[in-house]
């Protein structure tokens, strides 16, 4: 178990603007607003400490606490709107807590809102792996994809990693690895305040699961969602 001189805070970032879907990170998901998802999965945590939510938006703020999250401040407008990038939306509620605390934590853990089917490993492996090896900067999940991936430059077409021999069968080919941060990723608090999310070292923890293609941004991928857990039981955090 992680000791409190390691302290480990999990942000999540909840901005009220959406353009393709509205109040995105607030409908009901199976009865529950879709942020629940993410602080729950945070809470169920071995290792991490704390909960905190950043948002611009006081209803957000009212929801994330009612479920368990703090929301210690409303983020800025120049951190919220549609320039603003993840990462400076980190780096801001870093700043944040270190200002107004006096305390720097070790371990920063990112989730997104719309990745809501993580298992309950998740978070704790990814964090595990920075206690485990001090050279790693960030630890995320990532799909293991043994498809073929091109690339359009200049208006070529180039296939990616193309020293994967061509034609063998999927079980004998290496696998190429798709960036999941937003199930589970922890980065060391340094790698935020420098304004990434991902630092240069890194190590990536591979997984698969049939509903791994859900990042819910419409209305058809919040309907899938609510089908896969009431008739398939796919239950988000179990």
């Amino acid at each position: 178990m992680i000791s409190r001189k390691n302290e480990v805070i999990a942000i999540i970032l909840a901005r009220s603007g959406s353009k393709g879907l509205i109040d995105k990170n607030i409908l009901p998901l199976n009865g529950k607003p879709l942020i629940s998802y993410s602080i729950e999965a945070a809470k169920l945590s071995k290792l991490v400490d704390r909960v905190v939510v950043s948002t611009d938006c006081e209803k957000i703020q009212k929801i994330a606490i009612n479920y368990g999250a703090e929301a210690p401040f409303i983020r800025p407008q120049e951190f919220s709107d549609d320039n603003a990038t993840s990462e400076i939306a980190l780096k801001h509620a870093v700043e944040w807590l270190i200002e107004h605390e006096k305390k720097k934590p070790n371990i920063i853990v990112y989730l997104q809102i719309t990745d809501v089917f993580r298992s309950k490993n998740m978070i704790d492996d990814c964090v595990n792996a920075l206690l485990i090896n001090p050279d790693i900067d960030s630890a995320f999940m990532g799909t293991e994809v043994h498809k073929n991936f091109w690339r359009k430059k200049q208006g070529n077409f180039t296939r990616i990693a193309n020293d994967i021999p061509y034609g063998l069968p999927r079980q004998k080919r290496e696998p190429l690895y798709r960036e999941d941060t937003g199930l589970a990723l922890a980065s060391r608090t340094k790698v935020i305040l420098e304004g990434k999310r991902i630092g240069n070292n890194v190590t990536i923890i591979p997984y698969n699961q049939n509903v791994d293609f859900i990042d819910i941004h419409s209305d058809f991928d919040l309907r899938l969602s609510e089908l896969l857990i009431r008739n398939e039981k796919i239950i988000p955090n179990e």
